[in-house]
């Protein structure tokens, strides 16, 4: 079957892609969900048109992704937390403290943007890395690291 993505849908495509799927999958979830259309000629000399208009307001908003993505990659990011013995953390760290940390930076993205490597939280000290995603054509990776509150 083949349909046309409304929205992004992780794993699958991205808006306006037009792409084959299952037919269960694409009838039962996508269509149902308001996350696809079925892929008509019409459907797409409309999202053809649309892909036209749109690439002028894209290339506006792919070079604000790639200022903030500038402006991120110049931030050193220290993310504090209780330790216990070892370098056990008390508690855990996850996107949203890597996104508080940018707030704090004077830098606000979605804290769904931002995907920590190897696993979604952190449970030690050290250097890890994080994986932001501003824009289909913006991703890059976010060294960051995990150090010892003051006490």
């Amino acid at each position: 079957m083949e349909i046309i993505l409304k929205k992004d849908v992780e794993g699958v495509g991205f808006k306006d892609d037009v792409i084959t799927v299952k037919n269960g999958f694409g009838r039962n979830f996508l269509i149902p969900n308001g996350s696809a259309i079925l892929a008509t000629p019409s459907a797409k000399k409309i999202l053809t048109e649309n892909l036209k208009q749109q690439a002028v307001k894209d290339k506006k908003i792919v070079d604000d992704a790639n200022k903030i993505a500038k402006k991120i990659k110049a931030l050193e990011i220290k993310i504090k937390s209780k330790v216990g013995e070892g370098k056990k953390l008390f508690g855990s760290v996850n996107n949203s403290n890597v996104q508080n940390e940018l707030k704090e930076n004077g830098v606000e993205i979605d804290k769904k943007t931002i995907m920590i490597t190897g696993s979604s939280v952190i449970k030690q000290l050290g250097k890890y890395n994080a994986v932001i995603r501003l824009h289909r054509d913006v991703v890059f990776d976010l060294p960051f690291e995990v150090v010892a509150e003051k006490k």
